[in-house]
């Protein structure tokens, strides 16, 4: 990936209990979490800020959990 891009990928039900388990588990181990999304192999650093968002529009309701970090 080079330059301002994003990927996004869908996950069956058991994939992202399975993946926010491994997030929590890194998060709280203070460890790197490892992801793949869209063939791209992401590692989250243990100092990542977490945010959660939601958003309500259009009677439509969002929610996102936000992930950031300095490139190293």
């Amino acid at each position: 990936m080079t330059g301002d891009e994003e990927l996004e990928k869908s996950y069956s039900t058991k994939e992202v209990v399975a993946k926010l388990r491994q997030l929590a588990d890194a998060l709280e181990a203070g460890t790197t979490f490892e992801i793949q999304i869209a063939g791209e192999r992401i590692s989250v650093p243990p100092d990542a800020t977490v945010a959660f968002e939601y958003e309500r529009r259009d009677g439509e309701e969002e929610m996102e959990i936000e992930l950031k970090w300095k490139r190293r």
